[in-house]
């Protein structure tokens, strides 16, 4: 795929974490993205095919820590320069400096695609389709563009944005300027944002390599004095000065060159274990289960099972999950509460809780 310019089109793919959304299935070395929740596959890997026909593998990155690179190798197949490895958990704000900067070195006038390896989308050619229509307006009109979904429901786990002015989009696309983003909202709020015609934020962004290091110099002082540790190639030292902040926090939000185009396809962000319960046949009770389970006189109920089986008599509405190493027991609809709870002081994910932005992850 090349843009309007005829320029290339490289894709980063974010893919660090600190494996605590589906503990106990996830660990900090094994995180959602190397396990099968949105399909039978890896969530990696369903992203890597998803790509196929949008940018080769010479032209794919994948961003994530230095201790993920070996097991998404594995489970990947693809050569070691094909991972762009963060020695530390900055946000997704450095990092995609750094990714556009190493784009740009190797392709200069790359237009570059940044995703995130655990969304699940159908179907993969509408998802490419649109891609390239915001490409080819990214580099028409200079902007940063995202691809925002049109809301199903008031979520409160997702941010938002404005619509603005309308934009010249290829025919079956509707594309405009951003007037504004918006952090997670309150139930309340998210409502009235769908009455206002706000979209999802789907954290997919196009844009020239070029296009977004300017708008890092000109918004993001705290990424941008640490450019000049990369033309010396001293990626550490980078990241050690670089200051964390998300991409939308630290640019995007700044900006006054950002443009977004509806999706085409259906989207979720596989980051609760209510996004997995989306993707799975429930039971004619209202269950969704993986592995081996035996329920009775159960409803509303998420049971997995890695490791042995389990069984759930006269309950509701709980969310179960049993590996060879722990057993997670609580009421399904405080699910959200788990990350926060395992990033306390008695973390049983880890012996050294996470107290920085997860890699390749805002």
């Amino acid at each position: 795929m090349t843009a309007a310019s005829g320029t290339a089109v490289w894709v980063t793919v974010l893919a660090g974490g600190s494996g605590q959304r589906f503990w106990p299935l996830s660990r900090p070395d094994r995180p959602k993205q190397l396990l099968p929740l949105g399909s039978t596959r890896p969530l990696i890997v369903d992203t890597l095919e998803r790509l196929r026909g949008l940018a080769p593998p010479e032209r794919t990155r994948i961003l994530a820590g230095e201790d993920l690179v070996a097991a998404i190798r594995e489970v990947t197949r693809l050569p070691g320069d094909a991972f762009l490895a963060e020695p530390r958990a900055r946000g997704t704000g450095p990092v995609l400096a750094w990714a556009a900067w190493e784009l740009e070195r190797a392709a200069p006038g790359a237009v570059m695609v940044s995703l995130h390896a655990d969304h699940v989308i159908h179907p993969a050619s509408a998802f490419r389709d649109a891609v390239r229509a915001a490409a080819a307006i990214a580099v028409r009109e200079d902007l940063l563009m995202t691809v925002a979904i049109p809301p199903g429901r008031p979520e409160t786990g997702y941010g938002y944005l404005r619509p603005g002015g309308p934009l010249n989009a290829p025919r079956g696309h509707r594309a405009y300027r951003v007037e504004a983003f918006a952090e997670k909202p309150d139930a309340a709020t998210a409502a009235r944002y769908i009455e206002e015609g706000y979209r999802w934020n789907s954290g997919i962004f196009v844009w020239p390599a070029t296009t977004f290091l300017a708008e890092v110099e000109a918004h993001a002082p705290g990424i941008a004095r640490a450019l000049p540790r990369l033309e010396r190639g001293d990626v550490r030292g980078y990241f050690d000065e670089v200051e964390p902040v998300s991409v939308d926090e630290g640019v995007l939000e700044s900006s006054g060159r950002v443009g977004s185009l509806d999706a085409t396809f259906s989207w979720d962000d596989m980051g609760t274990w209510e996004a997995f319960a989306r993707h799975r046949r429930a039971d004619p009770d209202g269950n969704v289960v993986r592995g081996e389970a035996h329920l009775a006189d159960a409803r509303g109920n998420i049971a997995v099972a890695e490791s042995g089986r389990v069984v759930l008599l006269g309950v509701r509405d709980l969310l179960v999950v049993r590996t060879e190493r722990e057993t997670l027991v609580m009421p399904r609809a405080r699910s959200p509460e788990l990350k926060r709870y395992l990033r306390g002081q008695d973390n049983p994910a880890s012996s050294s809780p996470d107290k920085e932005p997860a890699p390749g992850s805002g």
